[in-house]
């Protein structure tokens, strides 16, 4: 007893499932947004404008706008390949804010913890605390 053989021919060879190509996205099926925010977000034209003014005014003594760069591009951030136009201001404001806490918080730990014992003599040139009394200000009180 032989089975019967039955051929399966296909005259369609489209897709009936096609996976929409997502030029935004790694992974075709889930899409990837420059903003934290996703969908209701900013497009890629704005945000890469965005990214670029938060980038650029860090270097004019506001470098808390590197850590908000940072924070709302966080997708890009962590995302190698999404978004090659506004990936390098993300990257350079993470870089920058990084720099910029370690030397801050160097700064200011060497005065908590070092100060007159690090400093010696000079100490009392450095602290602000005794403005008042060396410019004699104190004794109109």
């Amino acid at each position: 007893m032989e089975a019967p053989q039955t051929t399966t021919t296909t005259t369609d060879t489209a897709d009936p499932n096609p996976i929409p190509i997502n030029t935004n996205s790694i992974l075709s099926s889930t899409p990837v947004w420059a903003t934290i925010d996703g969908p209701l977000g900013l497009t890629e034209d704005e945000s890469l404008t965005y990214a670029r003014r938060f980038y650029k005014f860090g270097f004019a003594l506001l470098p808390w706008l590197w850590a908000i760069n940072c924070f709302y591009f966080w997708p890009v951030l962590f995302n190698s390949r999404s978004f090659p136009s506004i990936r390098p201001y993300v990257i350079r404001s993470a870089v920058g804010f990084t720099v910029f806490t370690t030397v801050l918080c160097s700064w200011a730990l060497t005065f908590a913890i070092g100060g007159e014992q690090l400093f010696g003599p000079v100490w009392d040139k450095l602290v602000m605390y005794n403005v008042a009394d060396r410019l004699g200000l104190t004794g109109w009180m």
